[in-house]
C-alpha cells in the first residue's frame, strides 16, 4: 500500500491531525490496539481549563474553545462543552489568579455555597468560571468520521515494527506482516512516541509517560453533577461531579512508568480518598470504579509539533500531556499547516509555532 502520509497512533492527536490533512494527502492511520483511543484518549476525564498548562498551552486552549463550543455543522450537530466552572483551593494562602484568564477570588461564604460541606481549614479560593467538561468520545469520533469521509484509512491491530527511509520514501513494516510506503511518517504515538522514534531511526526527545489514577466514588450527598471542578492550587488533587451523588477524583499523580496498558494501584486509590476526605465532609459509600491512564510530557512540558531536525519526513505530533484534548482543534490546525507547508488557518494565525518545534531540543 502506498500513501502520502502514515500517522502512527489513532488517539486524539492522530485523529485530529488526520482529519485536517486527509483531503490534501492520501493518509493512513495505523493503530496498535483493537480500536483508536484505547489508552489516554479513551480514559480521559477531560475538561477545558484555560489556565492549565501555562501561557503557551493556554494560547492553544483559547483558540480551540470556539470550535469546541460550536463546531461547523459538517463536523458535528452539537458542541462538545458543558460549562461547570472551577474552584482552585488554598489552605494557608490565597492562590494566585491565572494571568490573562478570567477569574476572581472567592470569600468563605461563596466557597461554602459552591462546595457545600467544605472543611473549615480551606480558607482561600479562586473561581475560574470558564472551566467546562469535554465530551471526549464524541469529539474523537467526530474527528475519525471526518478523516474517513475525506478519504483517510485506518488500520487497527497494526503496531509499527520498523520504518526505514530510502530515496525520500518510508518503508513501514507493521507487526501484522504488512508493509506500507509513505513520503511522511507522523509520530502521534503518545506514550510510545520515543519508542516509535527509535524504530524509525529518529532521535528520541525524552517524551516521558506518567500514570494518572482516577477513582469514581459514590458519596452520601446529592446535587453533585453540576458542582465546579475543585482542585488544590498546590496540585495534590482534583475532583468533579459525575452524577447526582458520585464524583470523579484523582490524587493528581504523575508516576513515571514505561509505556503500558496502565492500571491503578491500591496505594494511589487510597491516597486519592485520603486527600478527598480532608477537603469535604461527604460520607464515602463505595468505590464504584477505578482506572488509570498515561499522560506523556516532553522535557519542557510543552507539546511537540514539527519535522525532526535530523530525519527527513519524520513529523512529531506528541507530548500533549493532559491538555491534548482541550487543545486538539488548534493543535491540529497548527500541525497541519506545518506538515503541509500551507498558510495557517485563522484559528491559529497569532500563535507562535516555534515554541512547539522539535528544533528546540536540537
Amino acid at each position: 500500500m502506498d500513501f502520502d502520509v502514515v500517522i502512527v497512533g489513532g488517539g486524539i492527536a492522530g485523529a485530529s491531525l488526520g482529519a485536517e490533512i486527509s483531503a490534501q494527502r492520501r493518509t493512513l492511520i495505523v493503530e496498535a490496539e483493537e480500536y483508536c483511543g484505547f489508552h489516554s484518549t479513551g480514559r480521559s476525564a477531560a475538561f477545558w481549563l484555560e489556565s492549565y498548562g501555562g501561557p503557551k498551552v493556554s494560547a492553544l486552549s483559547r483558540a480551540s474553545r470556539p470550535f469546541l463550543e460550536a463546531p461547523p455543522a459538517n463536523f458535528s450537530e452539537s458542541g462538545f462543552l458543558r460549562t461547570r466552572g472551577a474552584v482552585h483551593l488554598g489552605r494557608d494562602e490565597q492562590p494566585e489568579s491565572p494571568v490573562g484568564v478570567e477569574s476572581r477570588p472567592l470569600d468563605r461564604e461563596e466557597l461554602r455555597r459552591l462546595i457545600p460541606g467544605i472543611r473549615p481549614e480551606w480558607h482561600f479560593a479562586v473561581y475560574e468560571p470558564g472551566c467546562a467538561d469535554i465530551d471526549v468520545a464524541a469529539l474523537h469520533a467526530a474527528y475519525l468520521r471526518k478523516f474517513k469521509k475525506r478519504g483517510g484509512r485506518i488500520e487497527t491491530n497494526a503496531r509499527l515494527d520498523r520504518a526505514t527511509l530510502h530515496a525520500g520514501r518510508w518503508a513501514i513494516r507493521l507487526d501484522n506482516g504488512e508493509t506500507v510506503q509513505a513520503g511522511t511518517l507522523v509520530n502521534a504515538a503518545g506514550a510510545w512516541a520515543d519508542d516509535v522514534a527509535n524504530r524509525c531511526g529518529a532521535r528520541p526527545l525524552g517524551i516521558a509517560p506518567k500514570r494518572r489514577t482516577m477513582v469514581q466514588l459514590k458519596v452520601g450527598r446529592r446535587g453533585l453533577k453540576d458542582i465546579p471542578l475543585v482542585d488544590d492550587a498546590a496540585g495534590t488533587f482534583y475532583f468533579k461531579g459525575e452524577s447526582d451523588s458520585s464524583i470523579w477524583l484523582t490524587p493528581h499523580d504523575e508516576i513515571a512508568t514505561d509505556p503500558c496498558d496502565a492500571a491503578p494501584e491500591e496505594i494511589d486509590v487510597a491516597t486519592a480518598i485520603d486527600r478527598f476526605e480532608h477537603v469535604v465532609d461527604w460520607r464515602i459509600e463505595r468505590v464504584e470504579r477505578r482506572w488509570a491512564g498515561l499522560r506523556s510530557f516532553a522535557p519542557d512540558r510543552l507539546p511537540v509539533y514539527g519535522f525532526a531536525t535530523e530525519q527527513p519526513g519524520f513529523f512529531w505530533c506528541a507530548g500533549q500531556g493532559g491538555f491534548g484534548i482541550q487543545t486538539a482543534p488548534a493543535a491540529a490546525k497548527l500541525a497541519s499547516s506545518m506538515l503541509l507547508e500551507t498558510p495557517r488557518d485563522s484559528m491559529v494565525a497569532e500563535i507562535e509555532a516555534s515554541v512547539f518545534s522539535p528544533r528546540r531540543f536540537a
